[in-house]
């Protein structure tokens, strides 16, 4: 028996507020994304982005960034063999361990997180232009809510 799924269910999907979230964020991480291109950094993707937001500036063992990742090893294998060949980061030995690698920037890496800040900034304006002081500092708040009931 083939299990078929029934496209002509015309009940509408829920607007939820985390549908909304993750809209509001795909188009902010897009967004994001698109401009770091844009300042030059043809490397920049999504994906190698959610990396990133991973490693500190001064960098960390690449064990602990498999811990803070919550994706396979063999996914971030790939996503640091491509950031290394890009000459975004660095992989050297780790003094404390002689098997284990540290994850450091390069000068390039460290120069796009300057202008990832930037960029940051620049959209965070756009939105507050979009909708107002007023309404934007609430939503601000109502995110830190959000994230401090998660997290408490």
């Amino acid at each position: 028996m083939v299990k078929q799924l029934d496209e002509n269910d015309a009940r509408p999907l829920p607007d939820h507020v985390g549908w909304r979230l993750w809209q509001a964020s795909r188009a902010w991480q897009a967004e994001f994304a698109d401009t770091m291109r844009a300042a030059g950094h043809g490397w920049f993707s999504e994906s190698r982005a959610g990396l990133l937001g991973h490693i500190p500036r001064g960098g960390l063992k690449q064990s602990a960034l498999i811990d803070r990742a919550g994706i396979s090893k063999q996914a971030i294998q790939q996503l640091l063999d491509g950031l290394e060949a890009e000459g975004v980061i660095a992989r050297t030995a780790d003094p404390e361990d002689r098997r284990g690698k540290l994850v450091l920037y390069t000068p390039k890496g460290l120069a796009a997180l300057d202008d990832g800040d930037r960029i940051k900034l620049e959209i965070e304006n756009r939105y507050r232009d979009r909708l107002g002081e007023g309404p934007f500092e609430a939503l601000m708040a109502a995110l830190r809510g959000l994230a401090e009931a998660r997290s408490g």
